[in-house]
């Protein structure tokens, strides 16, 4: 009786992750059965952007986006792709984001961050807008933290049959607020053929 209950429990254990898997894979078909799942992904960045040659593989694109008049810096975006199935949820990635926002009054930055749900040309589009303190670490593992106070950050995960992409777009407020529009531009121009 013990070695039956051992085989169920190993073919069990062994057949779960698969049929988990499985499932995922015809939810993300279902939802984009109108895209070629042998495509890829292009987009168009605005012509005042400019376009960095992308820092580590992780990285399918990565701009600089000019700062506004009065504002110390820079904003920046980069496009990540991990890879098919690569990168973790879109929930995950969204409270991850939020988490690297602090607010200067120890207020809840989940409280005050904006989430919205689109479709762009047939893929599901996940974003957040948080402004506040950007605390991230500088490079990952690192333990150094960034400390920029009256940042703004807008993030968003697309998802497409060959995984998901993430734009991270993170600068200082006023920066920010001036490429709203670009930034979604950019996004709408998003197609996977």
């Amino acid at each position: 009786m013990n070695k039956y209950f051992l085989i169920f429990g190993v073919i069990f254990t062994l057949a779960f992750p698969f049929a988990a898997c499985s499932n995922r894979g015809a939810t993300i078909t279902s939802q984009q059965s109108n895209l070629n799942p042998n495509g890829e992904l292009h987009y168009k960045a605005p012509d005042a952007w400019v376009t960095e040659k992308p820092t580590s593989t992780m990285r399918a694109a990565q701009y600089r986006l000019p700062k506004a008049e009065g504002d110390p810096e820079d904003a920046s975006l980069v496009l990540y792709y991990f890879g098919a199935a690569q990168g973790g949820a879109v929930q995950a990635n969204i409270d991850r984001w939020i988490g690297q926002m602090q607010q200067p009054d120890g207020s809840s930055s989940k409280d005050k961050a904006k989430t919205e749900n689109l479709t762009i040309n047939g893929m599901k589009v996940t974003m957040v807008d948080v402004s506040g303190t950007f605390t991230a670490e500088m490079m990952p593992g690192s333990g150094e933290r960034h400390n920029n106070t009256d940042y703004r950050l807008r993030a968003a995960v697309i998802e497409t049959p060959k995984g998901n992409y993430f734009a991270k777009l993170v600068g200082p407020s006023k920066t920010v607020a001036h490429w709203d529009q670009s930034y979604m531009d950019y996004l709408k121009s998003f197609e996977f053929k």
